[in-house]
């Protein structure tokens, strides 16, 4: 076959390969998709945030002790349940992110737990504003002020709740500490603080 009639075919294919051409991207797409998608929810699981040991070893350890991992109800909020949005463009744009996290872990910026410690307040006003920014966005996968039932709240968090609401407040202007030991040089009023860690 002359390169001339190669070129003919090309400028004018037929059906069968233009067919052909399709339903071959359309299988590739749903391979590459599927792959892609695998990957992702695979990242999405406890078991690979606590795979570095910075994670293990310090805020994971934590964790364990809060009402996020083991309660009465038996539901458990995950890493990814507070750390990773749920609809796709949120989660990638935090995908992207974490490339960052990626470096530093290469860099070794909190590989022992004495410079994870010097590194928490940082670390911690970081995931603060991030969900101040969101008005809490992952904290109200569970918890939203509609559902909540007043009459089966305490009457402090009734109170706080509902000046939450009134005032536009989100979770994390009165819950830091929730899931996490917050930062020992962190200065605060602790009666602003309600569902912290060991309160």
């Amino acid at each position: 076959m002359s390169m001339n009639s190669i070129l003919e075919k090309l400028k004018r294919p037929s059906a069968a390969s233009l067919g052909s051409l399709l339903i071959g991207g359309f299988v590739a797409g749903i391979i590459f998709w599927g792959g892609f998608n695998t990957a992702m929810e695979a990242t999405n699981t406890e078991a690979f945030c606590i795979s570095c040991h910075e994670m293990e070893e310090n805020v994971y350890q934590e964790y364990q002790d809060t009402i996020h991992y083991a309660n009465r109800t038996g539901v458990r909020a995950t890493c990814p349940d507070c750390h990773v949005p749920k609809p796709w463009i949120h989660k990638m744009v935090r995908k992207i992110q974490a490339s960052n996290e990626l470096w530093h872990k290469a860099l070794g910026t909190i590989d022992t737990p004495e410079k994870f410690e010097a590194k928490r307040l940082k670390l911690a006003q970081n995931v603060w504003k991030a969900m101040k920014e969101t008005d809490s966005r992952e904290c109200r996968n569970c918890h939203d002020y509609d559902s909540m039932d007043f009459a089966e709240q305490q009457r402090r968090a009734v109170s706080r709740h509902s000046k939450g609401l009134e005032e536009g407040d989100t979770c994390i202007d009165c819950h830091k500490g929730i899931a996490h030991s917050l930062p020992a040089m962190y200065e605060m009023d602790p009666s602003s603080v309600t569902g912290a860690a060991g309160h």
